[in-house]
């Protein structure tokens, strides 16, 4: 088959392309090669030669339409992720460009066989948390003015009695709070609804933290690994914020192609929703203490720095249960994952810049505050 990957000289695009290789597929690649992500708008080195690589930008129906010709697959993985408050940006790139991609499919009469969107645990918000009574709760984001008195946890809503507990989170369950998990359910909506409509067997993925080799330097959105990676590649104390107990489930980026590849195969995947998570939850300081006994920080106890991120969710875990379903299975640890990193991060240059860079682009954006002293 003829593959076409939207966004594939990025992170998990990119790794999903050399996996299609290997099984045999034609790839081809849309990419419109955006900076910080891609330095200098350049092809990166690690996209292999055998790829057809077009670049372009997924809204231009234009260029959109020519590359999705003579194509069997389309892994719509192109996104607009940031901590930046271009709010329209995020609905035109992530949701606009996946209402096209079904426009021209349906209007060109395109003989596309399935279409896999890239959702995200975005899209989950807070995720599921019960109360005292046992009630399933859903929450609201945090209050600025909590967060800036160091409390912490997700408190009990009118009509619910604490404490609240998180649980894992289905597929069911919707509670975005922030642009970037708004316009993800949009677009799995989009696909979705379109999809099943239009006949086109369409599959939402919605990937918790991925992580592992060719994850952008320069992404201040990309998460723990890359900035704790760096922090202790250069000898620097890691920023852990809030009181680090906050919960996460990563999954290795290798687990990641597995589940994109299962869902291209399997027909019982055709027109629903995934969660692809690592399915074991950890604590951001029990996170950061992995990735100091990769890099040899012997005695290394997390210590929170007295700030916090605006917008974070207190605990979050996806429940994996329905992709385990189709027999998928993560199998890489957090350990495999920071191990692949480290040996990525070995071909940085200017690491301490790069540190220096998204530290300041955080600051620049208030979007790391200080917890106000009594």
């Amino acid at each position: 088959m003829k593959v076409l990957l939207t966004g594939g000289a990025g992170f998990i695009g990119s790794h999903t392309a050399d996996a299609l290789l290997r099984e045999g597929h034609q790839v081809r690649v849309l990419d419109s090669l955006e900076e910080p992500v891609h330095p200098g708008r350049r092809v990166p080195d690690y996209l292999d030669a055998r790829i057809e690589f077009v670049r372009g930008d997924v809204r231009d129906a234009t260029v959109l339409l020519d590359a999705l010709r003579g194509c069997d697959v389309v892994y719509h993985l192109a996104a607009f992720q940031d901590y930046l408050p271009t709010f329209s940006r995020f609905f035109d790139v992530n949701v606009t460009s996946t209402a096209l991609i079904y426009e021209l499919i349906v209007r060109e009469r395109l003989p596309v066989k399935k279409v896999i969107v890239a959702s995200s645990q975005a899209a989950l918000g807070e995720g599921l948390y019960h109360d005292a009574d046992g009630k399933a709760v859903l929450p609201d984001i945090r209050p600025t003015e909590q967060l800036e008195r160091g409390v912490w946890d997700v408190q009990a809503p009118a009509g619910s009695r604490g404490p609240l507990a998180w649980r894992p989170t289905d597929e069911t369950v919707a509670n975005p709070q922030n642009q970037y998990g708004l316009s993800k359910i949009a677009e799995e909506r989009v696909a979705l609804s379109l999809g099943k409509r239009y006949g086109i067997p369409s599959v939402a993925m919605r990937y918790s933290i991925v992580q592992g080799p060719r994850q952008s330097f320069y992404n201040a959105y990309s998460g723990a690994c890359r900035v704790f990676c760096l922090s202790f590649h250069l000898g620097r104390e890691p920023m852990i914020y809030e009181d680090g107990q906050q919960v996460r489930d990563f999954v290795n980026i290798q687990d990641v192609v597995d589940a994109n590849l299962l869902v291209l195969r399997d027909p019982r995947a055709d027109f629903e929703m995934f969660n692809v998570g690592g399915d074991l939850a950890h604590t951001v300081s029990s996170f950061a203490t992995v990735v100091a006994d990769v890099f040899g920080a012997k005695g290394y106890v997390a210590a929170p720095c007295g700030k916090f991120r605006f917008g974070d969710t207190r605990h979050i875990c996806s429940d994996v249960s329905k992709l385990k379903a189709l027999g998928w299975q993560p199998t890489r640890t957090v350990h495999d994952s920071v191990e692949a990193y480290r040996g990525w991060l070995a071909t940085a240059e200017n690491a301490a810049q790069i540190l220096d860079y998204c530290n300041q682009q955080m600051a620049a954006l208030n979007v790391v505050r200080d917890v106000k002293k009594a």
